[in-house]
């Protein structure tokens, strides 16, 4: 991860926003809502436009940051996502439908781990970006990678996890749980037979997985 200077550096940088996505980031941080960080948000965007992603599943909505991020900056993509929060919801829809991009976007209500038949009649993806319960990462990757294109991307928000996948000693017993699903997680994506990984230290690290190219006998 960047020392805090060039942190700085790099999301002074980032162009502003417009109204409705400053007004979130503000709501985010004042009511303690999960969002992606700004440097990792922007080169996650960066890979779907390079990618050409049309149609993408959010694992995690929160209050529709992301999904409306993803909106604005791929005119023609459809976003699938899906949130569980009762509260997160009724924000999201609220913001969703502020923005002008509703047409853009399919909100999925339930727990990800349950709603598998209703998210699996939109599929393939192209890419499935999960930003959700850290603990159940492996899960979602196993379920939902079963719903994505040949040539498609999981892309994985909070891997490096404010820097804790590094401490050897972390008091707090619920935070020290969370780390080592975390570290768990992430030493099982890297060797993964399936998919070719790696972890990018921005934002709060961010990993990127492409399916690998399926070989036939020579």
């Amino acid at each position: 991860m960047l020392n805090e200077k060039l942190h700085v550096y790099i999301e002074k940088l980032i162009p502003e926003r417009h109204s409705l996505l400053t007004e979130m980031e503000q709501f985010a941080q004042i009511h303690q809502v999960p969002i992606m960080e700004l440097a990792g948000i922007e080169t996650m965007l960066q890979l779907l436009r390079i990618h050409q992603s049309k149609k993408i599943l959010e694992v995690g909505t929160a209050i529709g940051y992301s999904a409306l991020r993803m909106a604005e900056a791929l005119p023609g993509a459809h976003i699938v996502t899906i949130e569980r929060d009762v509260e997160r919801i009724q924000w999201a829809k609220e913001f969703i439908g502020r923005s002008g991009l509703s047409k853009q976007i399919t909100l999925i209500e339930g727990d990800a781990l349950e709603v598998v038949e209703t998210v699996s009649s939109h599929a393939p993806f192209d890419v499935i970006f999960i930003d959700a319960a850290k603990g159940q990462y492996k899960k979602f990757f196993e379920i939902y990678s079963n719903y994505l294109s040949e040539d498609g991307m999981i892309v994985t928000d909070n891997v490096l996890f404010k820097g804790l996948v590094v401490e050897s000693e972390i008091n707090i017993k619920r935070t020290r749980n969370l780390v080592k699903k975390i570290v768990e997680f992430n030493r099982w994506l890297m060797i993964h037979p399936g998919f070719d990984s790696i972890i990018l230290p921005v934002g709060d690290g961010v990993a990127v997985s492409i399916k690998k190219e399926v070989r036939g006998n020579d």
